[in-house]
């Protein structure tokens, strides 16, 4: 049997916010592992915390109101938690990189384009002048952008949304980093564009061999890019797994909602199921397992106290007491 390397190592991460005199976990000791050359997707609806996990693995959250991520982040036998802001700021860009939700937002209106990637160039692979500019180019180039010459000296404002998604990707793979993650990269973009970046993402994944850390609430793109599946819900993972798995055999209560209130194209005219209710705020998540107040299976024991992990063959994990060996339904 063949043991896949573990990139990225993920155990118990916890970030909290001080909202007033009180600190609020967003990320709930979360754990999970990303495998070399391989993909995994965090889903849930929005609010459950995952942008938040993504961004406390880089420690790129404001601080106030954010507290320092607790738990463990281990890249290359190293704790990301632990380390210095200098330290942390050599990994950051060069071995591990970040496209965030709106390119619009990340690039800056008043450099050109040509001026950005020069920086990250001259930042994380200390090439300058014609050097760094030939790699630049050759950034662009990947990421299919045409007479990549001319656009060097163009503006974000000069691009259309998919055209900066496209300059987000380069400027994230310049450095060829060993791991990419994909905050919602496809968010804002129509759905011929949204297909284009997908498939560009996970071309440049195959000819470069880098792991990718996929941050989405579109199960589509989960089935198109996802080897793996972490399923969270308010601060907490739920539900891991293989992709195949997590599609075959959803297990959670909430997953199955989840696939249930997707449009289904071969019952086009059927209404769409509801998932009742909605993602408790930060300030008032629920005693035990935090879905029981939307969870047509709700039990005594999912009140209170926290759910452990049963274990469902295959790598298939899922928090929720229908799995328990104890029959808990007549409680």
């Amino acid at each position: 049997m063949v043991t896949m390397e573990k990139i990225l190592k993920v155990r118990d991460l916890t970030t909290s916010l001080m909202l007033g005199r009180k600190a609020y976990p967003v990320v709930n000791k979360v754990s999970f592992d990303l495998h070399a050359g391989k993909s995994l997707a965090i889903v849930g609806e929005s609010g459950c915390g995952k942008t938040m996990t993504a961004l406390s693995l880089l420690r790129i959250l404001p601080m106030p109101p954010a507290l320092p991520p607790e738990g463990e982040v281990i890249y290359r036998e190293r704790n990301l938690l632990a380390l210095s802001e200098k330290e942390l700021r050599r990994i950051r860009g060069r071995d591990i990189a970040m496209i965030f939700q709106d390119p619009m937002s990340c690039l800056n209106p008043v450099y050109s384009i040509g001026d950005q990637l020069m920086e990250v160039a001259e930042t994380h692979l200390d090439l300058f002048d014609d050097a760094g500019k030939e790699r630049a180019l050759s950034a662009l180039r990947d990421v299919g952008i045409l007479d990549p010459e001319g656009r060097f000296n163009d503006y974000p404002h000069q691009m259309s949304g998919g055209m900066k998604q496209r300059v987000m990707i380069a400027m994230a793979l310049m450095c060829e980093p060993d791991i990419l993650i994909a905050d919602e990269p496809t968010t804002a973009l129509d759905v011929t564009i949204q297909a284009q970046v997908l498939s560009l993402i996970k071309a440049l994944q195959r000819k470069k061999g880098m792991s990718l850390l996929l941050i989405t609430h579109d199960m589509g793109v989960v089935a198109e890019m996802a080897d793996e599946v972490v399923v969270m819900y308010a601060s907490r993972e739920i539900e891991t797994g293989s992709s195949r798995r997590i599609f075959d055999s959803m297990a959670h209560p909430y997953t199955q909602a989840l696939f249930k209130s997707l449009p289904q194209m071969h019952r086009p005219k059927e209404k769409l199921h509801v998932i009742q209710g909605s993602v408790p705020s930060v300030k008032q998540l629920p005693d035990g397992c935090h879905f029981n107040p939307r969870c047509p299976y709700v039990m005594d024991v999912c009140r209170s106290g926290r759910v452990p992990d049963f274990d469902l063959g295959e790598g298939h994990t899922a928090k929720c007491w229908l799995y328990d060996k104890i029959d808990h339904s007549k409680s």
